[in-house]
């Protein structure tokens, strides 16, 4: 009863073909539910506009000065599915220095390898957005295209040759340039003027030289390109307080006598700021903060976040360690 032969199989009667009503009725609520939840995971959420310092300006990019460079809500991706960058909008005026901070991991670097297009080399994207320079959309450009451009950037780490002197390491910069050796010449002892202490290393192998002296070898490198912009990758990392001085009044000479715009991205808020004549603040890929350099280091939350001081005082290691919870600009 209940069961019908046929060949050597058994089929069973049509109540016990169908599955319990009720638990296809559950069955479809759990994929449902698991749909919305995949959903959710992959929904966009718009970034929340950037904050602004008291009295900062609103937008650099419309301040009479000309724009250099013009970053419009780009996103980028890695591996097609890591998104790193949410919508990052930034401008470098001509001729300023333009500072980009946050903490290690908030998408600094990120941001100057997509406008140097040097983001496929990592398996990275721009995904959206766009990246102007002079009016130009460089974002499709090589990076041999940009170099051309007036667009160098110095990479964190230095990346200097340690098997070259110093003299080859800035000799190199000038390879794609099509001048005379005189003039060469002439050029290589403008950067000795800025940096005295790699004339006197110039003979010295560069992997023996110490680690603000390559950081100088590398930024001299860029100068022999005749660049009129640097991108500079942590220009400070592992180097001592007194070199680091140093060094940012180079790049603040650099500026004011060879009129070359830089973006820095830099974790040393407090010195970054004292040099930088403006500044954006990057958090988790977003900017979250920007203005002018004076106003933002005068402002309470990058002191309390950024330089552990507040109008309560320094702050110790139990009061900061709350920081990620904190986070009143992305509230």
């Amino acid at each position: 009863m209940g069961r019908r032969q046929v060949g050597f199989g058994v089929r069973l009667d049509r109540r016990q073909q169908e599955p319990d009503s009720s638990a296809v009725q559950g069955f479809r609520r759990e994929v449902c539910k698991r749909k919305r939840h995949h959903a959710r995971l992959h929904e966009v959420v718009p970034a929340p506009a950037p904050k602004r310092a008291a009295g900062a300006f609103y937008c650099i990019a419309e301040e009479s000065m000309g724009t250099a460079l013009n970053i419009n809500n780009i996103e980028v991706i890695y591996d097609h599915v890591i998104l790193v960058l949410k919508g990052v909008s930034l401008a470098v005026p001509e001729g300023k220095i333009v500072a980009l901070l946050g903490a290690n991991g908030a998408g600094k670097s990120t941001t100057l390898k997509a406008i140097s297009n040097l983001l496929s080399a990592e398996r990275g994207d721009v995904t959206k957005g766009s990246i102007e320079y002079k009016g130009e959309r460089v974002d499709r450009l090589t990076p041999n295209d940009l170099v051309r451009r007036g667009v160098i950037q110095v990479m964190e780490g230095r990346h200097c040759f340690g098997h070259l002197t110093v003299e080859e390491n800035l000799l190199t910069g000038a390879y794609t340039r099509q001048v005379s050796n005189i003039q060469v010449r002439r050029d290589l002892e403008r950067i000795y003027d800025y940096f005295p202490r790699l004339k006197e290393r110039r003979k010295s192998q560069s992997g023996y030289t110490s680690g603000g002296e390559q950081q100088m070898t590398a930024i001299g490198r860029a100068m022999m390109a005749k660049p009129s912009m640097i991108l500079l990758d942590e220009p400070s990392m592992g180097l001592a307080p007194q070199v680091v001085e140093e060094i940012f009044e180079i790049v603040k000479d650099l500026n004011r006598r060879e009129n070359v715009s830089f973006l820095l991205a830099e974790q040393n808020t407090m010195v970054a700021l004292r040099y930088a004549d403006f500044g954006y603040i990057l958090e988790n890929g977003r900017v979250v903060m920007e203005g002018a350099a004076s106003e933002l280091a005068s402002n309470e939350d990058v002191k309390e976040f950024y330089l552990g001081v507040s109008g309560a005082g320094r702050k110790n290691f139990r009061d900061m360690k709350f920081y990620r919870r904190r986070k009143r600009w992305l509230a």
